[in-house]
């Protein structure tokens, strides 16, 4: 299989300068399966991101090491990528990387630490013309296979994006309870979102994780002027220097945000907001972490 996704996840996992905060997401994963009944199963060595009421203080005292308890899941927990995989994807993010880049991030990150934990993965991804389920998995040669999938068949002469109907796709096809991850990028929240999302979270967990659109009025100049991906619309160069329009759009953009994400969380699940390849493993702390607090 060319270009090996999952190396290029994992290398971002476990670069020397981050090796801490790969044991923060580690520790932290628990907080999304919240509920999960949890057999002790032996001790280990206490490391950054674990959580406090998981230490053995008795066995801490005696060997004078920090001691967590490990458990074992009773029962394997499921976890779905919803992901997008229409055009809208092959566009910038707000930090510059291509929005399938980050997708395949977010995914390959929440999915590596799912299996580690032994729990399932699927993927569900789809566009205007198709939408295509893979089943649940616990290898990282299928965690792979889905990397793939997400990331390969997104080009910007494509098919367009379609989130309502690989929402509307899910929701016809899902049966019992899921977790799901959803991954897109900026979504208006039209009705057909809203009771879409309001369905979702009835049956399912739901995490919403969005990624944020490149600024199109950046640069300023005729050879980098935005452009549309999912039309011919282009910026015109006189808008594209217009301070006012730039306030606008920036004030439009956070009420659109707000919006979303206390709708999301007043449904009981959780949103986050990715920028750039950097933000990503900080942004999913962060999500873990409040999963964490509120389900606590």
């Amino acid at each position: 299989m060319a270009d090996p996704l999952l190396t290029r996840v994992k290398s971002k996992l476990h670069l020397t300068a981050r090796r801490r905060v790969t044991h923060a997401l580690d520790g932290q994963y628990r907080s999304l399966q919240h509920g999960r009944s949890m057999d002790f199963e032996d001790l280990r060595e206490y490391t950054t991101g674990d959580e406090v009421k998981d230490i053995d203080w008795n066995a801490t005292a005696r060997l004078g090491t920090t001691l967590v308890k490990r458990y074992h899941a009773e029962r394997r927990h499921r976890m779905l990528f919803v992901v997008d995989r229409g055009r809208n994807m092959a566009a910038q993010s707000d930090g510059g990387t291509e929005k399938r880049m980050l997708a395949v991030l977010i995914t390959g990150i929440l999915g590596y630490l799912a299996i580690r934990h032994g729990d399932e993965v699927a993927l569900a991804t789809g566009d205007a013309e198709s939408h295509r389920l893979m089943p649940y998995r616990t290898s990282e040669r299928e965690l792979e296979r889905m990397l793939h999938e997400a990331h390969d068949h997104v080009s910007l002469d494509g098919s367009q994006s379609d989130l309502p109907g690989l929402l509307q796709h899910i929701c016809q096809r899902l049966r019992g309870h899921h977790f799901l991850v959803v991954i897109a990028d900026e979504t208006e929240l039209t009705d057909e979102i809203q009771e879409l999302i309001r369905r979702l979270t009835v049956q399912h967990e739901l995490v919403w994780i969005e990624i944020a659109d490149a600024n199109p009025l950046a640069g300023g100049n005729a050879a980098s002027l935005s452009y549309d991906v999912s039309g011919s619309w282009r910026m015109p160069s006189l808008l594209a220097q217009n301070e006012q329009l730039a306030a606008e759009l920036r004030a439009n953009e956070r009420n659109r945000t707000r919006r979303l994400s206390a709708l999301v969380t007043e449904l009981g699940a959780s949103f986050a907001r990715v920028h750039s390849e950097e933000d990503v493993m900080p942004a999913l702390i962060e999500l873990l972490k409040r999963r964490g607090r509120t389900h606590a």
